[in-house]
């Protein structure tokens, strides 16, 4: 299970996926914003329209009070002769009303209110319009006076009943939205909302005066927006999709990475055969080269011989000269054939390479081996290395071959144990080593002098070609390639073989 969760991270490509996960936040919280704003824009128009309709009603007060002052006798000899007198007919007709008092100049206002509506009657004379007095929020209940000659009244106000709730445009049984009338710190609460108000993660507030000046009492609505009101299933679907297309992108992405790399390993196998196949050829001709010059000294060496025969000397001389001729025309096939399969100078296309990029390149083919087998090389480089001198498709398959190599031996040892190193350091000023070094078996020691010999290998169905391949490239663009010596005494920690490329270094380039 760690193997397949280390090889499922090493996949993933962590800038997209970032990305994905960028997008998809940022979708989330669009949603969650314009929820919010929805919210907000409907709590302020429902917080206007109960500020009209209270407004409306208290307006109504003034008018009825207004109404009142000029309904009433010219003179104080036409007034009523009770101190307080209640008109039923107002209060059938308007809930709200409790009772109307009046007193005239010839009477004083009930004993238990004397004191509050004395005093809101002077207000009420001095500014002109009416005045409240006896506020009881908590209850939703007060009086408004209004001084008037020759008799003054008052209103009795429920503010339970001046609510208009067919107009009312919430339900104010569970409504979220708090709305109550403030003075002073008391407050009549109209509906309770939501019980948790100001804990919520928004919370809205709306406070108005009402429209009406001899009734100050100002409209607080608030509204906290929870959780749970969020577009969570829009915000997942919106997740959802961005995951879609982001599967269908990587997928994408890493077909067109493995088209890629199938390409390139398509290009250097081709490289590889064709260096093979001049390998092969080169050793083929070394080995035809001795008999074929042998037969020909033995053919020259006869028709000599011959020549000092006197029966059929015509017959014999013709035989061997025939011998000498196919012999040399072989060995001339021979020849061409070599020079037509030997490899061009790698040294003249030599060109200034950074060499952690190549190894990378070749360790991005290798990817699907790699994880095949569960190693994650470990790669490190010397700061400030410079660039070195090869022939970049050589260069890569000296590197593909070592890894490959490396990668062989690694599965003789199990999975736990599997350890890969790719180190890149100077050796001098002209020249930069790459180690690769392996946690395999090893090498024998009666295999070591031998491995770079062609035909020579230790591994079952190998041809024995690779290191030498990878030696002749490496001389043929000035390079060496070298197998370090194994650690002494032998030790686990220590086991493996490591081959050291060494390349020269690039001369530096002068800007004018």
């Amino acid at each position: 299970m760690t193997q397949a969760w280390r090889r499922a991270l090493l996949n993933v490509h962590l800038p997209s996926l970032l990305l994905w996960a960028l997008v998809a936040c940022a979708g989330s919280g669009w949603l969650a914003v314009n929820r919010m704003q929805q919210l907000h824009s409907a709590f302020e128009t429902d917080a206007r329209i109960v500020h009209r309709l209270l407004s409306q009603r208290v307006v109504q007060h003034d008018a009825i009070m207004a109404t009142l002052a000029l309904l009433q006798p010219a003179t104080a000899a036409d007034a009523p002769h009770n101190a307080a007198s209640p008109l039923p007919r107002l209060t059938s007709v308007y809930p709200q009303i409790l009772a109307v008092l009046q007193r005239s100049a010839h009477s004083d206002w009930p004993a238990a209110l004397q004191a509050e509506l004395a005093a809101a009657e002077a207000t009420s004379r001095r500014t002109g319009h009416a005045a409240m007095a006896g506020l009881n929020l908590p209850a939703g209940r007060y009086y408004l006076v209004l001084a008037g000659t020759p008799a003054s009244y008052a209103l009795h106000i429920d503010l339970r009943t001046t609510i208009p709730t067919d107009e009312w445009p919430m339900d104010r049984a569970t409504s979220l939205v708090r709305v109550a009338l403030e003075q002073n710190g008391a407050a009549f609460v109209v509906q309770p909302g939501y019980a948790d108000q100001g804990k919520g993660i928004r919370t809205y507030d709306f406070h108005k005066l009402l429209a009406a000046p001899s009734q100050p009492l100002e409209v607080v609505a608030r509204r906290s927006v929870s959780l749970h009101e969020l577009p969570w299933w829009g915000m997942l679907g919106w997740c959802l999709l961005t995951a879609a297309l982001w599967a269908a992108g990587y997928a994408l992405r890493r077909q067109r990475v493995a088209r890629q790399r199938a390409e390139e390993l398509l290009r250097l196998g081709q490289v590889a055969r064709l260096n093979t196949l001049g390998e092969l050829a080169a050793g083929m001709a070394h080995e035809l080269n001795q008999p074929l010059t042998a037969l020909l000294s033995s053919t020259q060496a006869a028709q000599r011989l011959l020549a000092d025969e006197p029966p059929e000397l015509a017959t014999a001389q013709t035989a061997m000269a025939r011998a000498v001729e196919q012999a040399r025309r072989a060995s001339t096939v021979v020849g061409r054939l070599r020079r037509l399969v030997e490899r061009p100078d790698l040294a003249s296309q030599a060109q200034p390479l950074a060499l952690p990029t190549a190894v990378q390149d070749v360790l991005h083919l290798l990817e699907p081996e790699l994880a095949q087998r569960g190693v994650v090389p470990t790669v490190s480089a010397s700061p400030d290395l410079p660039q070195v001198l090869a022939e970049p498709v050589a260069l890569q398959q000296i590197i593909h071959n070592l890894l490959m190599n490396a990668l062989q031996a690694l599965e003789q040892v199990p999975p736990a144990e599997r350890q890969l190193q790719l180190a890149m350091a100077n050796t001098s000023a002209e020249h930069v080593a790459l180690s690769v070094r392996d946690h395999g078996p090893g090498i024998p020691p009666e295999a070591r002098q031998h491995l770079f010999e062609p035909f020579y290998t230790t591994r079952s169905g190998g041809l024995g070609l690779g290191l030498t391949l990878c030696e002749s490239l490496a001389q043929a663009m000035g390079a060496q390639l070298t197998l370090a010596p194994e650690a002494t005494p032998p030790s686990t920690a220590h086991r493996g073989a490591e081959f050291v490329l060494t390349l020269c270094t690039a001369p530096p380039t002068h800007d004018r």
